[in-house]
Order: C-alpha cells, then sequence, then structure tokens
C-alpha cells in the first residue's frame, strides 16, 4: 500500500510560486493496477517522482510498503558517463538482483546492439526508455511506475513490453501514467485522475477515463 499524506509541491518561478497541488490525502488500494490520468501540466509526473522517492516533496509524506520502482521511461536512475551495461550492474547492485542475470536479460529485451556498451549520453531518447523498462521489468518490484514508456520504440518492442509488463502485474501493482487510452484500459483495472490539485480515485478505469474526458471537454 502506498498512502499519500497532505502532500504539497510548489515550485519557484519568476514572479511568484507554482503550487502543483497543496494538501493531497490518499490511500492507493493494493493489488491493483492504476492508471494516473490528467491534462499537460496537471502534476502527474511530479506525483509520481514523489512516490518513488525521486522527488521530495515541499511537506507532507508518502508511505510507502514494498519495493518501488524509479519512474519507469525517465532517465534520472542513469548516469550520463556510465555505458548502459555498467548502469544496469550497478542497479543490480542497487536492489540486490544477480547482476549477470539482470544485464543478460536486458541486453536481450533492450536490443541496442553496440550501444549497450556506450555512454548513456550518447543514447536517442528511443534507447533510454528501452533500457529504462528493460532494467525495471528484470528487476522483481512490488509496484512498478510507469511513465508512457510502453508507447515507445517500434511495432515488436512494444509488443515485446507489453508482455513483460503483462507478466510482471501477474505479482505486483502498478501506476501508469498514458495519455493512449487503449493502453489504460489494456493495463489499468482502476484509475486515478489529477486536476487542479485535486486526486480522485475511481475503483474502475472505465470511470476514471470518462471522469478525465469529461474534465477535457469543459476545459
Amino acid at each position: 500500500m502506498i498512502q499519500l499524506q497532505n502532500l504539497c509541491k510548489t515550485f519557484e518561478i519568476p514572479g511568484g510560486t507554482h503550487t502543483v497541488f497543496r494538501d493531497l490525502s490518499l490511500d492507493l488500494p493494493p493489488g491493483r493496477s492504476l492508471g494516473l490520468l490528467g491534462r499537460n501540466g496537471a502534476g502527474k509526473s511530479t506525483l509520481l517522482q514523489i512516490i518513488a522517492g525521486t522527488m521530495q516533496p515541499t511537506s507532507g509524506h508518502v508511505i510507502r510498503r514494498g519495493k518501488i520502482s524509479w519512474p519507469i521511461g525517465g532517465a534520472n536512475s542513469f548516469h550520463p558517463d556510465m555505458t548502459g551495461l555498467q548502469n544496469t550492474r550497478f542497479l543490480a547492485r542497487c536492489y540486490g538482483v544477480d547482476t549477470d542475470a539482470l544485464a543478460a536479460f536486458v541486453e536481450d529485451f533492450a536490443q541496442i546492439g553496440k550501444h549497450f556498451n556506450m555512454p548513456w549520453r550518447t543514447y536517442s531518447a528511443g534507447m533510454k526508455s528501452r533500457m529504462s523498462f528493460g532494467v525495471a521489468m528484470g528487476i522483481p518490484f512490488d509496484t512498478y511506475l510507469i511513465d508512457e514508456v510502453t508507447g515507445a520504440g517500434d511495432k515488436s518492442f512494444r509488443e515485446r513490453s507489453n508482455t513483460v509488463f503483462k507478466a510482471r502485474m501477474a505479482n505486483a501493482d502498478a501506476i501508469m501514467i498514458s495519455h493512449n487510452m487503449s493502453d489504460m484500459r489494456n493495463f489499468c483495472n482502476s484509475g486515478l485522475v489529477l486536476h487542479k490539485g485535486v486526486l480522485e480515485f475511481f475503483d474502475d478505469i472505465e470511470q476514471a477515463i470518462n471522469r478525465h474526458e469529461e474534465l477535457m471537454r469543459v476545459a
């Protein structure tokens, strides 16, 4: 279970302060794959990073039970001057998994060829997504945080990603950000809608999609 307690996140901007959300509290139920919906700029990725612990809230707390992934799809967990292989081995040691096994899985899954042994900073956005997703899928987490990554890459990679992700979801929870409603329906059974700093939970993903689309029409 993940509990959000009175979360507040603000950013200093020229001329003042931008508040993403304030006093945000919600218990996220276990045993669910949650689709996180909201318009661009609503704070979805910010919330995902706070849940992961890669960004600190301005105030409030997140209580986490179980092993939670970083926001998969971003590059925050990878050192730009280390190769893909070195980054993979480093993360394997951080999360207590076999380094050789994870390296073999990621190299086969990501299929980026010689770039696997080149510095991360030389990677394209697509290569980074493949690597980030591959490393995360090779590590057993209790909750996977997904930020738009399942749509990355060509058809073959998307199909491979979908197959692996569904297998992981048989024994884990997820929180997924995607603007593709087909992905939401395919991977998620419940939903969250973030709008103007308010986070709503819906037990049925279809209800969450309807609420999100209603808010988009009003705007």
